[in-house]
């Protein structure tokens, strides 16, 4: 698609924005609802169009992605006739006598650029609350996951009609050409380095954003901890979609004195849930490209691997592999892995571990497995991150009743349910001023009487 096309799209949107068809709340719940049904007639095309972008089998690409859009889209249908609703707020008695409140407004033509490790979630799933909010949208799927991308312009085509909804497809040169243009406002998610240039160009229109990104998320685990349990979880989490996910355990930070009992249940869980032999497990993912598993291959030291580390290229495959007697001089350390590779270090001191958390960059998750409340309290409070769980992994992003997004260099802004709608929502403050009284208070010529009730009023 090249940018003349591209203009296009956008200038239809914001003509048919500007109609004001998107406002109503019925037509808003209608349009979810065609999504959620269309969802459940198409599950098993989505779970095959996942397979063969990455190789994930039924249950998964339904508990991790369709099943989440269509728990989203349910969440919202509850809920969005009161949150559409203007909101009524106290009024000053120096304003009396007046109405006051704040109105819930779309922004207008939204962009959604979503990547290729969860891109079925991570589309609709943004699309899902700037519909809710009343906006129209632009959504520009990942090429390198190219059969859920073509589903997704397919069903989206069938629901709605292009001046609503519109998908981009294709790779960098379409991206560009949408950064060029003016949206009204801009969902990223993806890495740093391309997070950064959306930013940039957003600044241009003074566009306002969300950045989902990534980072190292730390999984800090201490000698309190249910360990056997605990490496079920971490072992679910890591290797969830072949560790090819944003807020997947990095890394374990392990108390020395029980790091060799973890290794020894995350050995043992890794053989309970994927077999002897992984790289033959149907319900094992693949990596997405082979540049991505050259690199995550690069990342394995077989003198320190004490699991897995074997691999198959010829189906982009990489055995859930343990490193263990890790450092941070080790090249597994020094960038967001985003494969099945799990490095264990090591701490003596629970200010260790969070000096550790605190003096690199803000990750987008942080896990905690502690059975002592102090120690759980002061990680989930001194440590600075995006969100997280205490005894799990990965499931704090699977509610509609919390918002999810990043800090710093992991990310900014949030969504999923009312975080979702109020982010692609802007509220208008409003005064209704009465006319049948008009204080002389605020008018000149000032007066002594005037300026002592003005004090009583602003105090």
């Amino acid at each position: 698609m090249d940018e003349k096309q591209i203009a296009d799209i956008i200038l239809r949107q914001r003509r048919y924005f500007d109609t004001g068809a998107t406002l109503p709340v019925r037509s808003r719940i209608a349009a979810l609802k065609k999504l959620r049904q269309t969802l459940i007639d198409s599950e098993e095309r989505i779970g095959q169009a996942l397979k063969e972008d990455l190789g994930k089998c039924s249950t998964e690409s339904y508990m991790s992605e369709t099943g989440m859009v269509i728990s989203e889209i349910s969440h919202m249908l509850g809920h969005l006739g009161r949150w559409a609703r203007e909101q009524r707020v106290p009024t000053p008695m120096a304003q009396f006598h007046a109405r006051s409140y704040r109105k819930p407004c779309p922004y207008g033509v939204v962009l959604i650029m979503s990547p290729w490790n969860y891109p079925l979630l991570l589309t609709l799933g943004p699309l899902v609350d700037a519909l809710a909010a009343g906006n129209t949208a632009v959504v520009k799927p990942s090429a390198y996951s190219p059969a859920t991308s073509a589903l997704m312009k397919e069903l989206l085509s069938a629901i709605f009609p292009p001046e609503y909804v519109a998908v981009v497809t294709g790779g960098r040169q379409e991206n560009v050409f949408l950064l060029e243009q003016k949206f009204d406002y801009i969902f990223f998610t993806g890495s740093k380095a391309v997070g950064q240039q959306v930013l940039q160009k957003a600044a241009v229109h003074m566009t306002p954003v969300t950045l989902e990104l990534g980072g190292k998320s730390p999984c800090i685990v201490d000698q309190t901890a249910d360990l056997k349990l605990a490496a079920r979880r971490i072992v679910f989490g890591k290797f969830l979609n072949c560790g090819q996910t944003c807020v997947a355990p990095d890394y374990i930070l392990c108390h020395r004195s029980v790091k060799d009992q973890l290794v020894a249940h995350l050995i043992a869980e890794i053989r309970r849930q994927y077999g002897s032999e992984p790289l033959s497990n149907e319900g094992y993912g693949r990596i997405v490209s082979r540049k991505h598993f050259s690199r995550i291959c690069g990342l394995i030291d077989p003198e320190k691997t004490v699991l897995g580390g074997d691999w198959d290229e010829s189906a982009l495959k990489i055995a859930p592999t343990v490193l263990d007697r890790v450092t941070w001089d080790d090249p597994v350390m020094r960038e967001e892995i985003f494969g099945p590779v799990l490095p264990v270090l090591t701490f003596d001191h629970l200010e260790e571990a969070i000096e550790t958390v605190n003096c690199r960059p803000t990750p987008l998750a942080l896990y905690i497995f502690s059975s002592d409340k102090q120690t759980i309290r002061r990680v989930t409070g001194l440590c600075r991150y995006g969100g997280g769980c205490v005894n799990d992994c990965v499931i704090h992003l699977a509610t509609s009743a919390m918002g999810f997004g990043g800090l710093g260099e992991s990310g900014m802004g949030a969504y999923h349910g009312k975080d979702g709608f109020d982010t692609f929502t802007h509220y208008k403050s409003i005064v209704d001023k009465k006319t049948w009284l008009d204080l002389p208070l605020r008018y000149q010529p000032y007066q002594k009487l005037y300026d002592r009730i003005i004090h009583l009023f602003l105090r």
